[in-house]
């Protein structure tokens, strides 16, 4: 397994990293070890979660993924294997929310606690807060970092223009910066990202973990009708919007590109996401250990020229 750097951080990262929002939700606890597991023993070590997953659930009150995790670091012999990241600054309930230093300072404790662990890999602010000074954000992240608690921080779901602010911001005041970004990129969602964040990522060396690189699982072909976004567990509005003209379109040249490689639309997927400049490490999920498995395939598939024009053709917007 070839480890690659996150952005210009000592952390050493697999070039796929697993989505645990499954963890505790769609995946319950025991299969979350087998495929922890799994995913290890693959010779992945990269995993990221957040504080709020899984909130959205009835009955659940967040926290719940990164409880698995814990649960499954405890056995023993796991910790120095893998690179946990997590986030902070979504909405957890009664007034918990954003990115003021308070709010990191209890944060990072409780997911500390529930994740079993001395340190934190990778933090993340996971949504961007204008009501807190960016200098205070950084400042708070700075004082883990210095205590140890923390080792480096990135950012998620922010603009190109608030992540070249918060980079700047660092270099204007000595702190540490930004070595990641997690935004929304796949085969369907590829303007935002790749006319104004792909650049900026590459000039400032930020890493870049996207989410949703199989598009909520649209981009693995199961998800062809209404009928069939209604069975989807992640909710029928998230996969309907990818229901239309273009992101069928998306789906028979994946169709095709499989064919040609003699893979699975899911390979072919993420093996794209890979392969554009600026991406250190996708996030995908799997909840079986045979999704999990066209995981580590996807990570060993090269697409020639031809299937990349392909897929380029059918996805380009506009």
């Amino acid at each position: 397994m070839q480890y690659r750097p996150l952005g210009r951080s000592a952390l050493m990262v697999s070039p796929l990293c697993f989505g645990g929002n499954v963890f505790g939700w769609t995946a319950d606890e025991r299969t979350s070890f087998s495929l922890l597991d799994a995913w290890v023993d693959a010779g992945f070590n990269f995993i990221d979660t957040a504080d709020v997953y899984s909130r959205w659930v009835p009955g659940h009150s967040g926290g719940e993924s990164e409880t698995v995790i814990g649960r499954w670091l405890a056995q023993g012999g796991r910790r120095d294997k893998v690179v946990i990241a997590t986030k902070v600054g979504s909405d957890m309930g009664e007034g918990r929310t954003g990115l003021a230093p308070a709010r990191i300072r209890q944060a990072v404790e409780d997911s500390l606690q529930r994740l079993q662990v001395d340190c934190i890999d990778l933090y993340q602010a996971h949504r961007d807060d204008s009501d807190t000074p960016l200098e205070d954000t950084l400042e708070a992240f700075a004082a883990l970092i210095k205590e140890g608690k923390v080792r480096a921080i990135g950012a998620s779901n922010y603009s190109a223009a608030r992540l070249a602010e918060a980079l700047e911001t660092s270099r204007r005041l000595g702190l540490p910066r930004y070595e990641s970004l997690q935004p929304l990129y796949n085969l369907y969602d590829r303007a935002v990202f790749e006319r104004e964040l792909q650049p900026l990522c590459v000039k400032e060396e930020v890493g870049v973990i996207n989410f949703y690189a199989l598009a909520a699982g649209f981009l693995t072909g199961k998800y062809r009708t209404p009928d069939d976004a209604s069975k989807s567990a992640r909710g029928a509005n998230t996969i309907a919007q990818y229901l239309n003209e273009r992101g069928l379109k998306i789906v028979a040249a994946l169709d095709e590109a499989a064919q040609r490689t003699g893979s699975t639309p899911a390979r072919v997927a993420v093996a794209w996401v890979m392969a554009q400049p600026a991406i250190t490490a996708p996030i995908a999920s799997a909840t079986t250990l045979a999704q999990l498995d066209d995981l580590v395939q996807a990570s060993r598939l090269k697409l020639d020229a031809g299937v990349m024009a392909l897929l380029d053709a059918a996805s380009r917007e506009g």
